[in-house]
């Protein structure tokens, strides 16, 4: 991996956090989760594609607006 891939990533997650500060809304959580899946294309220990963290997140956004996920379905 180059530097500049290490850098790219380290910025991508210090923005997610940032994103989850305290005060942080659903709406920043789950921009901060976005962001942080993106830094895993900078991550070759993270074997995952663009496609990969495209569906993931249109899965999470989908169970979002259908009201979450039941504390049964945790399990």
């Amino acid at each position: 991996m180059s530097s500049s891939d290490e850098e790219k990533r380290e910025v991508l997650r210090a923005v997610a956090a940032d994103l989850r500060g305290p005060d942080a809304s659903t709406e920043a959580e789950k921009l901060a989760a976005t962001v942080m899946r993106v830094s895993d294309l900078y991550d070759e220990s993270a074997a995952t594609s663009a496609r990969d963290i495209y569906l993931n997140m249109r899965t999470i956004v989908q169970i979002s607006e259908q009201g979450g996920r039941s504390p049964e379905s945790n399990q």
